[in-house]
């Protein structure tokens, strides 16, 4: 990974969309089942929206009735980061790029072989590139 990207806020709300600030920047959630790529099924890449770091392959992604794009493994370990989110009320593993930190959402251990992993993205932090 080159070298890590920093902005002020003025910067990320002057490039994102309010959404994908809210989102990646805020660490927001989308309302299951709206966002772009929750049913989304092209070949492909998926990106940051903040700062198009590569972070998941289609070949990763399925659907798993939860209303948010869902992989089972990131395109490479070191392509996220992950950390504890206590907010809410609960303990969960918040995922976020390693390039820009954006909050992209939260890594379940409900996920399908090969992994069990379900990394629950929300689409407003993701952009897509074709095979």
């Amino acid at each position: 990974m080159s070298q890590k990207i920093e902005k002020t806020d003025a910067e990320w709300k002057a490039e994102l969309s309010p959404e994908q600030y809210a989102i990646c920047r805020c660490s927001e959630t989308e309302r299951a089942f709206t966002g772009k790529y929750w049913d989304h099924h092209a070949q492909g890449t998926y990106l940051c929206a903040a700062c198009k770091a590569e972070l998941f392959s289609s070949e990763s992604k399925y659907d798993s009735g939860s209303g948010w794009p869902s992989y089972y493994k990131p395109i490479e370990k070191s392509a996220v980061a992950e950390g504890l989110d206590a907010s809410h009320g609960m303990q969960r593993i918040e995922v976020k790029c390693a390039h820009c930190d954006s909050h992209l959402g939260h890594l379940f251990p409900d996920g399908p072989a090969p992994t069990g992993l379900r990394y629950c993205i929300n689409s407003a932090a993701l952009d897509f590139k074709s095979e």
